[in-house]
């Protein structure tokens, strides 16, 4: 028997045929869009938080004592409640011991940072574990190095590996009526791995310049400098089941403050693996607009998350 339909019935059939399709084509780009919104806000919290504990070794590597670098940085130096210039010592720990790898000359030398099984600082945070740091002469002269590795070294619950390796290019602008030093430095975090409890992780790569912008006249009293940070990184985050690799790049400078311990200002655009530059899903993070605090924000297809960082 031939299936005859007349006009309007066949009109009513491809109607609710169009609303099912719709309907489905609506549900499968809602979740489409989940996970584009999910994998952004994934890769652009990892490159923040990378960005934030590798902050916090290159304050620390700096901080150990005039010996090898500027000391007063870091775990080792904090700016005092109501002073204007004085540091204070975070806590007993770490334990410092230093080195001359080819006594009797200075340098090069190495300078163990041991945290023990835990040690809890004003700011809050556990760290235990060693950083392991290697200079070749006084990290405030020009060329000096100072590369670190991490044994069993842990901040709070995250377990951290890689290589962090500064290289000082500063240049001295006057010596009269004061000693005028612009403090510039690059800075290259190589194959760090940042894991989780849960198993999940951060692998990154980073290569970073540091340049100051204030502070350079006072060459002795680092609380007041402010430096400036441009470059560019890329790394893969483990959630769960999913693997996100992306790129990101300081597209306004951060400003980095000694006296405070993260970053105040600055844009760091994160871009997934095989996005366009103007695709949506490409996330914004913004440090505020110079206040010492740990919270920044991440923009994804025009929405805004609120992030603390570690």
């Amino acid at each position: 028997m031939k299936l005859i339909l007349s006009p309007a019935r066949l009109a009513a059939i491809i109607i609710v045929s169009l609303v099912v399709f719709g309907s489905c084509k609506k549900e499968s780009s809602d979740e489409e869009n989940r996970q584009e919104e999910f994998a952004s806000q994934a890769s652009s919290e990892a490159d923040a938080e990378s960005d934030d504990i590798f902050n916090e070794v290159f304050d620390n590597v700096l901080g150990v004592n005039v010996d090898v670098g500027f000391g007063n940085t870091g775990v080792f130096g904090q700016m005092n409640p109501g002073t204007t210039g004085g540091t204070a010592r975070l806590n007993a720990c770490p334990d410092v011991t230093i080195t001359a790898l080819n006594a009797p000359n200075d340098f090069p030398k190495k300078v163990v940072m041991d945290f023990g099984t835990g040690c809890v600082g004003r700011d809050g945070r556990t760290r235990s574990g060693k950083i392991i740091t290697v200079y070749t002469d006084r990290l405030f002269k020009p060329g000096a190095k100072a590369t670190s590795e991490f044994v069993d070294f842990k901040i709070d619950s995250i377990t951290v590996q890689g290589t962090h390796v500064i290289t000082n290019h500063s240049e001295q602008l006057s010596t009269a009526p004061s000693l005028c030093i612009r403090h510039k430095w690059s800075v290259e975090v190589r194959n760090a791995k940042l894991t989780k409890p849960n198993g999940n992780y951060t692998e990154w790569t980073s290569t970073k310049t540091i340049t100051q912008e204030a502070g350079m006249c006072t060459p002795y009293i680092h609380i007041d400098d402010i430096y400036k940070i441009d470059g560019s990184a890329h790394g893969k985050v483990k959630r769960g089941n999913l693997l996100i690799a992306w790129n990101s790049e300081i597209t306004e400078p951060l400003v980095k403050k000694f006296s405070c311990r993260w970053l105040v200002k600055g844009i760091i655009r994160v871009m997934r693996l095989n996005l366009t530059t103007n695709s949506p899903w490409v996330a914004a993070i913004n440090y505020g607009n110079g206040d010492c605090d740990n919270k920044a924000q991440v923009t994804i297809n025009g929405i805004t998350h609120n992030i603390t960082l570690p």
